[in-house]
Parts: C-alpha cells; structure tokens; sequence
C-alpha cells in the first residue's frame, strides 16, 4: 500500500511548485522531502518530477498520481470538516447531488421531507451534469444523487436505482405567444417555435418521438440543459416550453405564463440513486416515501 505520508510530501511540492516552497510550508528540510519523494518513485516504479535547468517538472505519471493525491486529501480535508461541524451541531450532513436536467422546484419537493425529521439536517446541494455526479457518488462525497433516470449503462458506475415516481408533462407559453396559436392542443405546436430539452435529458427522445406519432413538426429553436435557464427564455417568450405536469400550475403563476395542455403519453421519471442497495439514512427514507405518495 502507498505510504500516504510519501504522497502527502509529493502532492505539496506539486502544488507549491518546487521542493523550497513545499519544504517552507511543511517545515521540513528540503532533503527529507527529497528522500521522502524519491522512496515514493521507487514504490512506484515511476519518476513523477523530472529536472529542466533548475526546475522540477511534473511527469505524465506524476500528473495522473496528483489527480489521484486531489482527491484523496480533499475528502480527508472534507472528512474532517464534516466531523468538526457534526460535534459542533449535532446536524446529520447530507450531501446531494441535483442531475441539472432536473426542475428546481422538483428538486425541492423531493427533498423537502427530510427537512421535517426530529433530527436536524444539514444540506450540501451540488447541481451538476449526471456523469459528473455520478463520478462523486461513486467517491462517496455525495449520499445521494436526483436525476431524471436511473444509470446510464455506458458508464459502468456502480450504484442502486431507486425510481421516486412519474407523472405525464405540460406544455406552457407566454401570454403573447400562446395568443398567436390556435386552442387546439396538441396540434397548435406545430409550427410554433419551441425549446428542446438537450440530448443529454431523457425526455428529448420521448418528445421527438411523440411530435411524429402526433404528425406534429414544432420549430426548435434552442436546446436547453439547464430546466431554470429554458423556463426563462420561455417566460420571455421566445418559445413554447415544457414542465412536469406535477408543477405545471406553480410554473405557471410563478412565471406568469399560460399551460396549452398536457400529455400523459410522456412520462418524465425521477429516481435517488445512492451507492449502496438497502437505504439506511432516514434522510433518503423520507424522500423516498414521500416521493411515491405525491407523484403518480
């Protein structure tokens, strides 16, 4: 097993650029550093600075064994925090990651449940594209992630799907635009500029697909990762946009829009994924009750 007090030296002088910096920072002689490194190359089979002039430069392998040294000492940095802040409050931490393709206010009604336990929680939310969230589940620096459909099996990530619910989605529009279309839904959209959820939401194919059965040919006029960002452009009425009809109503009021109608033939689906296959956080419990009782 690597000597983790060998890889701490190497990561310093990595980050400070040179063996004097490091070596004024650890308090230590540049010459056990040096000593320490070199035992670490030899463990290693493998030279992870090289000498240009008077410099030292970080090899390939070296730069793949920082990326490793980053987040080995930045969970331990994270793991002692998390302690330090558990004694100070008693909170339990839950750490969650939100897919970005997920409404916001979705995310919240999902997570709202845990904050009615007996026992206090603390969040830390991270909203990301799925793959990297699922990259840190599978890290443990997160507990839990919302995504809009279980794992992708092209990522080989180990993980345990658990399906919260679905419900069917709206369609909605500014007040100016939906005055110019027809009241006859669904066939008014066609024709009518529209904003796409991005290939990388599992509602794309589903849409695309309905649009063809439904003989109905929208113009696109922007792809949108992002659920918060394509509401905005759709508030602003640069084009019909959709929502989980479970929050189509609040949409509606909070943004001020219309809803043109809804389609149960599309189904948007929401799961917690977590890295272990029984579900012991009483946090996680609550999300996942709650979930089924509020969608269909």
């Amino acid at each position: 097993m690597i000597n983790f007090k060998h890889l701490h030296y190497f990561w310093v002088v990595a980050k400070q650029g040179g063996i004097m910096r490091a070596s004024e920072n650890l308090h230590i002689t540049p010459q056990t550093i040096s000593g320490q490194i070199r035992l670490l190359e030899e463990q290693l089979g493998q030279s992870l600075f090289e000498k240009v002039g008077r410099n030292l430069e970080i090899t390939e392998t070296g730069r793949m064994v920082l990326s490793y040294a980053d987040d080995i000492f930045s969970l331990g940095y994270e793991l002692e925090e998390t302690v330090k802040n558990t004694s100070k409050d008693r909170a339990q931490l839950l750490r969650v990651g939100v897919a970005d393709v997920v409404p916001k206010s979705i995310a919240y009604r999902l997570l709202e449940p845990a904050l009615t336990l007996n026992d206090p929680i603390r969040f830390v939310c991270k909203e990301n594209n799925l793959d990297t969230l699922l990259g840190e589940l599978a890290l443990h620096k997160l507990d839990i992630v919302i995504a809009d459909g279980p794992i992708p099996q092209r990522l080989g990530v180990k993980g345990y799907n658990h399906a919260l619910g679905e419900c069917g989605i709206s369609f909605l529009a500014a007040p100016k635009l939906a005055d110019t279309l027809s009241p006859d839904f669904p066939s008014n959209l066609s024709g009518a500029p529209f904003l796409m959820p991005s290939e990388l939401s599992s509602l794309q194919p589903q849409l695309l697909h309905w649009f063809e059965r439904q003989h109905i040919l929208p113009k696109v006029v922007g792809e949108f990762d992002d659920s918060a960002l394509m509401k905005a452009f759709g508030q602003a009425g640069v084009g019909v946009f959709i929502v989980p009809s479970a929050i189509a109503s609040e949409v509606a009021t909070q943004y001020k829009v219309n809803i043109l109608g809804e389609t149960h033939k599309i189904r948007e689906q929401f799961f917690a994924i977590t890295a272990e296959r029984r579900v012991t956080n009483p946090a996680v419990i609550a999300i996942n009750e709650t979930a089924r009782d509020w969608l269909d």
